[in-house]
């Protein structure tokens, strides 16, 4: 089914060479049609050479840095009508995920598709989540959290949220929405999006069939200040989500499930 063009917005806070690998493999292994709008967040070098690779490049420079959700916002007004793909800088593409993303997108039903997200020794990371409670945040403040369950040999499974790492969708679905939540800076920004595309009656969805490599920097438990940011996110989330912040689950609204 066509979908109308595929766009990539990737941020780069100061990532270079991850950002550099990054283009090698969609250069290397993807050969669904693409056009990639990379947003310079915190410059470290020269402008990437767009006449290296096969595929249009539009680069966006920030005269002072902007947070995630703004910056893909941003991005946003220079996509066309297509599909949006959200993608970070540390995501390692060893095949082409999207001929099976756009295909799960291609129903309606369906608002934000990922595929499973592996850490670099392939063990697969807990990406795709139930909605946070004040419960589950305490349980995990006091020690590891156990990986998020997932239906056993299901090719697509529809968790509450998937993490802002890799999520496709209609760009009209990131319009109606108003994009991201920009009082969100770094983190949440991507359980408060899944959480109000739910509310439109649309779902949330991982295709197992498809994977990429994460390759994590987990500044939160490096560093005390993101760390707070990432406190302060979790708690305007829970702060407006009331029902989910006591561990009420809330109704499913597709049949999918069924």
């Amino acid at each position: 089914m066509h979908q109308g063009e595929l766009v990539l917005s990737v941020v780069s806070h100061g990532q270079r060479q991850l950002l550099l690998r990054l283009l090698g493999d969609l250069r290397a292994n993807v050969g669904t049609p693409f056009r990639l709008i990379i947003t310079e967040n915190i410059g470290d070098g020269p402008e990437v050479c767009g006449e290296n690779y096969q595929f249009p490049i539009k680069v966006l420079r920030n005269a002072t840095p902007r947070g995630f959700g703004a910056n893909h916002n941003s991005a946003l007004q220079h996509a066309g009508d297509g599909v949006f793909c959200i993608l970070n800088p540390d995501i390692r593409l060893n095949t082409d995920p999207f001929p099976v993303l756009l295909r799960a997108l291609a129903d309606r039903r369906i608002g934000f598709v990922s595929p499973l997200v592996l850490g670099p020794d392939m063990s697969q990371e807990d990406h795709a989540r139930d909605f946070p409670s004040i419960f589950a945040l305490l349980k995990k403040a006091l020690g590891p959290a156990s990986l998020t369950s997932r239906p056993h040999g299901e090719p697509i499974y529809f968790p509450d949220w998937i993490a802002g790492m890799f999520i496709l969708t209609r760009s009209s679905t990131m319009r109606e929405l108003g994009g991201f939540d920009e009082r969100y800076f770094l983190y949440y920004e991507d359980v408060d999006l899944c959480a109000r595309l739910r509310d439109r009656g649309l779902e949330v969805a991982v295709c197992a069939n498809a994977a990429v490599i994460h390759e994590a920097r987990r500044q939160s438990r490096k560093n005390v200040r993101y760390a707070l940011w990432h406190l302060r996110s979790a708690l305007r989330f829970l702060a407006s989500r009331p029902l989910i912040a006591m561990g009420i689950r809330l109704n499913r609204h597709s049949s999918m499930h069924s």
